[in-house]
């Protein structure tokens, strides 16, 4: 089976390091904010704050970063990210040992994050498509997004047991650790790393940081799948917010509640990316992306339905799972299309910028639907946000723009 195909000694390295560093973001979903509540006791303004500013500011950072990352072998590169990540979550303990904490180190250490994680993911893409075979592109994509979607499920119930039992920087300690296992994961890959192929470019060239872009919205069936997932994932990131303040504050549901409606439909994440190589073997990519790409966008609007009680848990979770199940089938096809698309020599900075896009999208649409919600309430601003999102599948490509260069579906393949 297409799913079970065996890829390599050192893919296994590759996404043993994912899974590792996965998990124990997992375990740490959401501990900055958490802490800054318990610990600092920042009030709503610094935690929005928190949540969009020091990612946003990480975002900016990682722009040079990208012709940095490009220009030099990549295995280095993940490894000094993850360190950089281990270094600066691992401050947040120390700090609070000594009574030194302050909600400034928790913005720089969320930003030092967000830029490494960027960096990482840049290098992890172009390192993993000189590491696998082109025809197991779309199988390595679907196992780290069935790894991503498992640990989302798993990881923050568990941190959440943690923090009650161990006190607030506990799975902060277990996130940058995560880090550490990580880089020594890929230390473990063996084999000779090819230098980047010499282009005449340089990293210091006036617009080289600009070259991703470039590339994207000269692309025609990148620049429309770019445009349609900034503002999906910006729109659908945006409501998370809006929905905790619906459900905890207004709605009256207890936090084991709120964790399950979130934790328990990740369980379509597994069932999307196991299925998304049997989708594209028999349909083709074009119908994932405009079927299952507009399938993503349908279901947020239920989000406004949801009342007190068992109703309104199942609502939520219903909800939660038709998305997850259409974005983890959609997810891995579109990074694989993305790096089949894309010269080797441009790869990192292709996905650098479209991260950062994407990272700013959702800085944006959370502080724009935070402020609405301020005016009109969170209901309202989950139905702005639910109906905004039914009209970017007009931005979903055409046949005519991903047909190039791919293949015919199979045909009469059970």
């Amino acid at each position: 089976m297409v799913g079970r195909r065996r890829l390599g000694r050192q893919f296994g390295w590759l996404w043993a390091s994912y899974a590792v560093s996965a998990y124990g973001s997992g375990l740490g979903f959401g501990a900055l904010p958490l802490i800054a509540v318990l610990v600092l006791h920042a009030g709503p303004a610094e935690v929005s704050a928190l949540s969009a500013v020091g990612p946003a500011v990480g975002a900016l950072i990682a722009v040079p970063l990208a012709p940095w990352v490009e220009f030099r072998r990549k295995r280095p590169v993940m490894i000094m990210m993850d360190l950089a990540r281990f270094a600066a979550m691992g401050t947040i303990p120390v700090a609070y040992g000594f009574g030194w904490l302050s909600f400034v180190q928790l913005l720089v250490v969320s930003a030092v994050v967000a830029a490494a994680k960027i960096a990482f993911n840049a290098a992890s893409g172009a390192y993993l498509k000189a590491l696998v075979r082109p025809d197991d592109l779309l199988v390595a994509n679907a196992r780290f997004e069935s790894t991503n979607w498992s640990s989302i499920a798993v990881g923050p119930p568990l941190g959440g047991a943690a923090i009650g039992l161990f006190g607030p920087v506990t799975t902060v300690v277990a996130d940058a650790l995560s880090y550490l296992l990580s880089a020594l994961s890929i230390t473990a890959i063996r084999g000779g790393e090819e230098a980047p192929r010499a282009t005449g470019e340089s990293p210091a060239r006036a617009g080289a940081v600009l070259d991703g872009w470039r590339h994207i919205l000269g692309h025609p069936g990148l620049r429309a799948l770019y445009l349609n997932q900034v503002l999906v994932a910006g729109l659908i990131m945006a409501t998370e917010p809006l929905l905790a303040v619906l459900l905890l504050r207004q709605l009256g549901f207890p936090p084991w509640q709120y964790g399950l409606a979130f934790a328990a439909p990740c369980v379509g994440g597994l069932i999307g990316s196991r299925l998304a190589a049997r989708v594209v073997a028999r349909h083709g990519k074009h119908a994932v992306f405009r079927t299952v790409g507009t399938l993503r966008a349908v279901w947020l609007i239920g989000l406004v339905f949801v009342r007190p009680g068992v109703v309104g848990l199942v609502t939520v979770m219903a909800v939660e799972l038709a998305i997850i199940i259409n974005m983890s089938l959609y997810t891995p096809v579109l990074a694989t299309y993305r790096l089949e698309h894309t010269p080797e020599h441009l790869v990192a900075r292709t996905l650098s910028a479209w991260s950062i896009g994407q990272q700013a999208s959702i800085a944006v649409l959370t502080t724009l639907a935070g402020l609405l919600a301020d005016v009109t309430g969170p209901r309202a601003a989950l139905t702005a946000a639910g109906l905004l999102i039914l009209a970017t599948p007009v931005l979903l490509p055409r046949r005519d723009r991903t047909a190039r260069h791919e293949p015919e579906p199979a045909r009469g393949r059970s």
